[in-house]
This record gives structure tokens, C-alpha cells and sequence, in this order.
């Protein structure tokens, strides 16, 4: 029995965390992912049923994945993220020997720089119609 698709809440105006959606959308052939702006009603609600509070100045520097009940965040959420695409990906996992706090500061230069080193969106992606089912908002 597989597991229930996990929730990547992803902030829409970021050009990474958008390059982040595409990547999976191309390589999630078991489709184990849905996805859902962090702006939205639907994180919103998903976040406040795992007991997890959004920031409210919209300042989101995290991904967020909800899986299996549990919430994984920064550089939790990116392994849980790469460990279920198909070979190559899953071998990033041996990335968890590094210490949260370590992997944490390194996601967290990444998520002070994203804008800087990616672009902003001013507009969420629109998903194609193939994909659209897979998109919660």
C-alpha cells in the first residue's frame, strides 16, 4: 500500500519555490504530491489543523510539506521533497546525517537570498490541465 499524497504548501510569488513545483510536477509520476500556495485558504486551513501558524506579515520563508499528519519545514520538507521522485533524488536523503540545525542555516541563507538569487512572481503559476487536479486552490 502506498502512502497518501503528501501537501507541498509553496510561496506562489518565489521563482524558486515555483522551479521547485515544475521539478516535481515533471518527475512525480506516482503523482504523491498536490500542492497549495501558502497564501491560501486551503494552507491556511491544513496548517491550522496541524496546529502550525502561518506567518501573518505573509513574510514565508519556509516550503512546507504535510505528510503522513506530520508537518516538515525548511530543510525537513526539501529531503521529504527530493526522497520521493524517482532515481537520483532520493540519494539527497543521506543529506539528513547533517544535523537539523546545520541543514536549517544553510535552507535559511537560501530562503533570505531566494529573491535575490531567483526572482520574484508577481502571480502564482497556473497549472496546464494535465496538472490542474493536483493543485488544491
Amino acid at each position: 500500500m502506498s502512502d497518501p499524497p503528501a501537501v507541498i504548501l509553496f510561496d506562489g510569488g518565489c521563482s524558486l519555490f515555483d522551479r521547485t513545483v515544475q521539478f516535481v510536477l515533471r518527475r512525480d509520476q506516482r503523482r504523491r504530491f498536490r500542492f497549495a500556495p501558502l497564501r491560501g485558504d486551503t494552507a491556511r486551513r491544513l496548517c491550522a489543523d496541524a496546529g502550525v501558524s502561518l506567518p501573518t506579515d505573509g513574510a514565508f520563508d519556509s516550503v512546507i510539506v504535510i505528510a503522513n499528519g506530520k508537518v516538515l519545514e525548511r530543510s525537513d520538507a526539501a529531503l521529504a521533497i527530493a526522497a520521493r521522485p524517482p532515481f537520483p533524488w532520493p540519494c539527497l536523503g543521506v543529506l539528513c546525517i547533517v544535523p537539523r540545525p546545520l541543514r536549517d542555516a544553510a535552507y535559511g541563507w537560501v530562503a533570505r537570498n531566494r529573491y535575490r538569487l531567483f526572482g520574484r512572481r508577481d502571480t502564482c503559476m497556473i497549472p496546464s490541465p494535465e496538472h490542474s487536479a493536483r493543485f488544491l486552490e
